[in-house]
């Protein structure tokens, strides 16, 4: 099995597509979405939230699609970046899977909208190491994070993932530092002075104010079951960072520092688990994960073991979609 997402031909879009497509079947069978998750300070989710409302299938249609976008967009920026082989669709599978592991997750919520933004920033920020002219692309990421904060809020705290990255990548002049930053204020200057224009300006700012307040750690979001489930998911990436071995690939400095800068983006995911609500439903981790488990998958060596628990793992997430529904 990994062997084969390993290639890129028109049969591996499909599996993906129809192995999506048999995560999100039991979903839009049952026909229900979410309420409530749209606030004051996710205004780009909410507008589409509100314009979709009118049919619960819609949305979920609607969100199915932008699975599959995601998944593509990932795998590009994979294989743009070496991470995964030049022809493969590794990114997209594993991406595909971490994002769909429970029936939680298949469906229509602020983090499944904000992912397209953070990969568009991911993708951005990894083309900074090897750009003599980099500033463009900052701006950019900015952009890309201030919408994604506009969908999924705790984004933003990615503003101060990015300054790590850039030094990572030796850019960490403190110019360069300021641009995404300037991208990223620049969109909340224009949506602040919309709203103060032909909006409840007050509301907005009293919306923002209470978030910040009420900011604080918390483990009110994890049980027993997606702590059993996170654990796993923790003991499988720590066995193939260091059991599976890298093959014959020899990793280039570039390949070196947009692994450390992706390790570093899990652990931002592991600490956004702590922010309340469904962890379930804060997936930066799986972002991380994707990409560390997907360039495992690319490279390793002997694939026997990590085959058999894939085939494995991949039997109890469709068994918990359909029959045992614990998550």
């Amino acid at each position: 099995m990994i062997k084969f997402f390993r290639q890129s031909y028109i049969v591996q879009y499909v599996m993906i597509a129809l192995m999506v497509l048999a995560f999100w079947l039991p979903t839009f069978i049952a026909g229900k979405v979410p309420v409530g998750l749209s606030s004051p300070v996710t205004p780009v989710y909410g507008s589409i939230e509100r314009l979709l409302d009118f049919s619960p299938y819609m949305q979920l249609a609607f969100a199915f699609l932008l699975m599959l976008l995601e998944a593509a967009v990932i795998n590009a920026v994979l294989v743009d970046n070496q991470i995964v082989g030049k022809v493969s669709t590794m990114g997209a599978f594993v991406f595909v899977i971490l994002m769909n592991l429970t029936r939680t997750q298949v469906n229509f919520y602020p983090f499944a909208l904000a992912t397209l933004f953070i990969l568009l920033m991911l993708r951005m920020v990894f083309l900074v190491y090897t750009s003599q002219k980099p500033e463009i692309d900052l701006l950019k990421a900015g952009i890309y994070t201030a919408f994604a904060s506009m969908c999924y809020f705790p984004s933003i705290f990615l503003v101060f993932w990015m300054m790590i990255a850039l030094s990572i990548a030796h850019k960490g002049g403190l110019r360069l530092q300021m641009i995404p930053i300037v991208g990223f204020l620049g969109v909340y200057f224009f949506y602040f002075t919309g709203i103060y224009l032909f909006g409840d300006f007050l509301a907005t700012i009293h919306g923002y104010r209470d978030w910040f307040t009420s900011l604080h750690f918390t483990i009110s979001g994890f049980n027993l079951k997606n702590i059993i489930l996170l654990s796993l998911l923790v003991v499988a990436t720590v066995m193939l960072l260091f059991m599976g071995g890298s093959g014959n690939f020899e990793k280039t400095v570039a390949v070196r520092t947009k692994l450390t800068q992706s390790v570093i983006l899990l652990l931002f995911g592991v600490l956004l688990l702590f922010f309340g609500g469904n962890v379930l439903l804060n997936g930066l981790v799986f972002i991380g994960l994707s990409i560390v488990i997907a360039y495992e998958f690319s490279y390793m060596g002997n694939t026997g073991w990590a085959n058999l628990f894939l085939v494995i793992f991949l039997l109890l997430v469709f068994a918990n979609h359909y029959y045992f529904k614990l998550l």
